[in-house]
């Protein structure tokens, strides 16, 4: 059966998505478990975008070891060199560089002709292949590229010496029928294709980018890329599980396989949405909530006589859980550790000590603690430095009647506490004036979102924030059975990064997002 490589770009493309900003930690945690899913490359970054960029790939570089890890490169020489600065330490180092080549990327953005392009582009794979033994090559917009002028820069590449060719649906503009012909068009005409692998990289705009991508595949295509839960630029890119599920639920139809350890997959999935703080629509195929629930009462009765009446893959195919290990307030240490094992979770013991505390004090709030309890406990973010801010206390008072106010006792490095209070509002307004009194930042409340974690009364509160200081947007999380304190604990979260932020020699504010 074929072998069909993934090209995971969440870490590139999928940041891009509009408010997602992981920092270097997130990126590696990231990355770790990209390669626990078993993804052939991943795209770390743009390291000529920033000089925070380029440290965030190194360190994704350095820690990678199972996994090519690719950095993406404009047609220029400096972007080139700020990818080779980027990789070193890499076990397997892949650039990753493209160029425009449709009529209205020439025209409106590169201003240029053909033949520049052209030249430019076989320019740029030259000067590459002097450092690089692996390249990729990507015509940016090709699916809006004359069919004769497409042929002729893949041909180009394959000459030059790129080990990989990529046909980007930049816009989400083809219809399978269309992108599906591009590659049986270029594997037709274009001398000496075997020698490279042909690549599809779908956007979803219109909601087409799963089944673009598999009609590339139908039509020749080697690899696919693609981010986590389809994340990324405007409406996102195809989502690499949907492809992985497709072509092992219809392998008789398709005659191709990943190498993804499928098992993998909703762990992955988890993180990625935790990290960049964009929920799974419940609707989400493959990991979404209700991917593998059922109500209608002639779908249950179908489950229960036969589960393929109704399902054509099985939750645990992808790592989901039919029954959950229940644990409380008499659990031990011990079943504690083993059930985060089971998660795929290995902590050492000064984390396991910390999780633990979090779990005792928050089964003293829930008579049941599920895996999505203790999920969402171990995922809450674990800074790798001193944080500059920490909640210390917090109360309020509010009546129907009176003007809401609240109380926060914040600590500040290097400076003790601070205590403020304020009123708004409302409840979480008031919080958020006296967070602001006592930190003594600045900042603008762009997005405020709260979702349930788990079922039931005493489900645990999950609050994500976005706040903006001068041009850097940072998001914040904070979990808690009590939403008020997770919305503080998301506050301070997001001040903690813009901190963070300040700290970086340039910081990742302004970073150029291309594609």
């Amino acid at each position: 059966m074929r072998k069909i490589y993934i090209f995971d770009t969440t870490l590139r493309d999928g940041e891009q998505s509009p408010g997602v900003n992981l920092n270097t930690r997130e990126k590696v945690e990231i990355a770790h478990q990209l390669e626990k899913l078993g993804v052939d490359r991943m795209e770390a970054g743009f390291p000529a975008a920033s000089p925070g960029d380029l440290a965030a790939v190194n360190a994704v570089a350095r820690a990678v070891k199972n996994a090519s890890v690719v950095g993406l490169s404009r047609s220029r020489e400096a972007d080139i060199d700020a990818v080779r600065e980027a990789l070193k330490g890499a076990a397997d180092p892949r650039l990753h560089v493209f160029l425009a080549t449709s009529p209205i990327h020439r025209k409106y953005k590169l201003k240029m002709e053909k033949h520049q392009v052209l030249e430019a582009a076989q320019s740029a794979i030259r000067y590459a292949k002097k450092y690089f033994s692996q390249i990729e090559f990507s015509l940016e917009d090709a699916g809006r590229t004359e069919a004769d002028f497409r042929a002729e820069v893949v041909a180009m590449a394959v000459r030059e010496g790129a080990c990989v060719v990529n046909i980007p649906d930049t816009v989400g503009y083809l219809n399978p029928s269309e992108y599906g012909a591009i590659f049986k068009h270029l594997k037709e005409t274009v001398p000496d294709i075997e020698k490279v692998q042909l690549s599809a990289h779908c956007h979803d705009d219109l909601g087409m980018a799963t089944a673009n991508t598999l009609a590339a595949i139908l039509n020749g295509a080697d690899q696919i890329e693609g981010t986590i839960n389809g994340i990324g630029e405007r409406a996102g890119n195809t989502a690499i599980e949907e492809i992985a599920l497709a072509l092992e639920t219809r392998a008789d139809f398709f005659g191709a396989k990943t190498g993804l350890t499928l098992s993998e997959i909703a762990r992955t999935s988890r993180l990625v949405s935790k990290l960049t703080g964009m929920p799974v629509p419940g609707n989400k195929a493959i990991v979404g909530a209700n991917a593998f629930a059922h109500e209608s009462g002639i779908h249950q009765d179908g489950m229960l006589k036969e589960k393929t009446t109704y399902e054509i893959m099985s939750p645990e195919t992808v790592g989901f859980k039919e029954s959950k290990l229940v644990l409380g307030k008499h659990s031990g240490r011990h079943a504690f550790r083993e059930q985060l094992l089971e998660l795929g979770y290995t902590l050492e013991d000064e984390q396991l000590n910390e999780a633990f505390a979090k779990f005792k004090d928050l089964a003293d709030k829930k008579k049941e603690i599920t895996d999505d309890d203790l999920l969402a406990l171990i995922e809450e973010r674990l800074p790798d430095a001193p944080e500059q801010y920490g909640l210390e206390s917090l109360s309020f008072s509010f009546a129907t009647e009176a003007a809401p106010s609240a109380k926060v006792t914040v600590s500040v490095a290097g400076e003790g506490s601070r205590t403020a209070e304020a009123g708004g509002n409302g409840t979480v307004d008031s919080i958020y004036n006296a967070i602001d009194q006592a930190s003594g930042e600045d900042v603008t409340l762009v997005d405020y979102a709260i979702q349930a974690v788990t079922l039931g009364k005493d489900a645990l509160g999950e609050v994500h924030v976005t706040l903006r200081q001068g041009e850097t947007e940072v998001r914040g999380r904070g979990v808690s059975t009590d939403v008020l304190e997770a919305s503080a604990r998301a506050y301070i979260d997001a001040l903690n990064r813009l901190a963070e932020n300040r700290r970086m020699p340039s910081g990742r504010k302004g970073a150029e997002k291309v594609w």
